[in-house]
């Protein structure tokens, strides 16, 4: 009986052996552990997500997947070779909480088709990243995609730059390029490079389906009822410039606008070094807890852009704006987001031809 059990033992522990050199030799030959493309650590919270969205806007409720592809861009899979134009900001390119054709990447590439043009926005968008979080995207992101060669990058720049910009966390936090915590970090740059893991995960995304009941809620009307019961209501360009003192701002708030203007330049070179051409856009807002600062990034950019000849577009100072345009004081609703595409379509259209 011993000598039984000892054959078994000796079979099973063959075997198991059989088993793990067959992985790692599975895994060194077909994981991505050399490989100068893979994203290790980076992008982890990016990559590979499907996560199910109900949106309820003026008494529709819209049902969605909110999709990033393993490139870590908005939307399904795509070839990088095909990728030509990619829009690049915070939550409000990002517009998780709207349905992919109804965010203003959505309503822009409605036009191209209307127009038949043969151009595409893919969706770079990153909630919560500023310009820093964008600089840091080239070194952590952009280049370890293979074979990208965008012609064109837009920067849909200032809302987060106003809050986020002078804070203390680093580049790698603006926006959770990656895991702050060291040994969730280690275990994702295990997970990225392991040819088992990044195929489980690349099945999960196309066939799995979370219930009905773990669906993210958002109620745009709620939001809106609250900002009308609050009295906050939308400033023009104009009525801000009468609000505020641009002198005086200028001078108190030098350092994050040198800070901005720095990381501008920063982009527009890097965007060259790819042989891409950079294109530029400010952003409104409803109500920006950094209203004025807001406003000085936005005036800033467009002189900035004049004095260095930059592809830049006036949003902030040329849309004609309404309340309706926000559901929160910052995210854009389904009609403030087709505004705004179509208000820097014409221009984006010039800059691209």
């Amino acid at each position: 009986m011993d000598s039984k059990i000892k054959k078994l033992s000796r079979l099973i522990s063959i075997n198991l052996l059989f088993f793990f050199i067959s992985v790692v030799i599975i895994e060194l030959f077909f994981g991505y552990w050399f490989d100068e493309y893979n994203f290790g650590p980076y992008m982890r919270e990016h990559r590979l997500k499907k996560i199910p969205y109900q949106v309820t806007y003026d008494k529709i409720n819209y049902n969605y997947d909110y999709l990033r592809n393993s490139l870590a861009f908005r939307g399904a899979e795509i070839d990088p070779n095909n990728i030509k134009i990619i829009m690049v900001g915070g939550s409000t390119t990002d517009e998780r909480y709207k349905p992919e054709e109804l965010s203003i990447v959505g309503n822009l590439n409605n036009k191209f088709k209307e127009k038949e043009i043969s151009k595409k926005i893919i969706n770079a968008g990153i909630e919560g990243q500023s310009t820093r979080g964008h600089i840091a995207n080239f070194r952590f992101w952009f280049k370890r995609i293979e074979n990208f060669k965008p012609e064109y990058i837009i920067f849909y720049i200032g809302i987060n730059d106003a809050i986020f910009l002078l804070a203390p966390h680093s580049d790698l936090q603006d926006g959770f390029i990656k895991n702050p915590n060291k040994l969730e970090s280690f275990l994702d740059n295990l997970k990225s490079r392991s040819i088992f893991s990044d195929l489980f995960r690349k099945i999960k995304f196309k066939y799995y389906k979370k219930t009905e009941e773990k669906r993210i809620i958002y109620d745009h009307d709620y939001a809106m009822n609250k900002n009308i019961k609050n009295n906050i209501s939308y400033l023009s360009y104009h009525e801000k410039s009468k609000k505020f003192d641009l002198d005086k701002l200028t001078e108190s708030k030098k350092n994050i606008v040198n800070k901005y203007l720095k990381n501008v330049d920063i982009l527009f070179d890097l965007t060259n070094s790819i042989n891409a051409q950079p294109i530029f856009i400010n952003q409104p807002a409803l109500r920006h807890e950094n209203a004025e600062t807001l406003f000085l990034l936005n005036y800033s950019l467009i002189a900035h852009c004049e004095k260095k000849k930059y592809k830049c577009i006036d949003l902030a100072k040329n849309l004609k704006a309404l309340d309706n345009f926000w559901w929160d004081r910052i995210h854009t609703t389904p009609i403030g987001s087709q505004a705004i595409a179509n208000h820097i379509f014409p221009k984006l259209l010039k800059f691209l031809k």
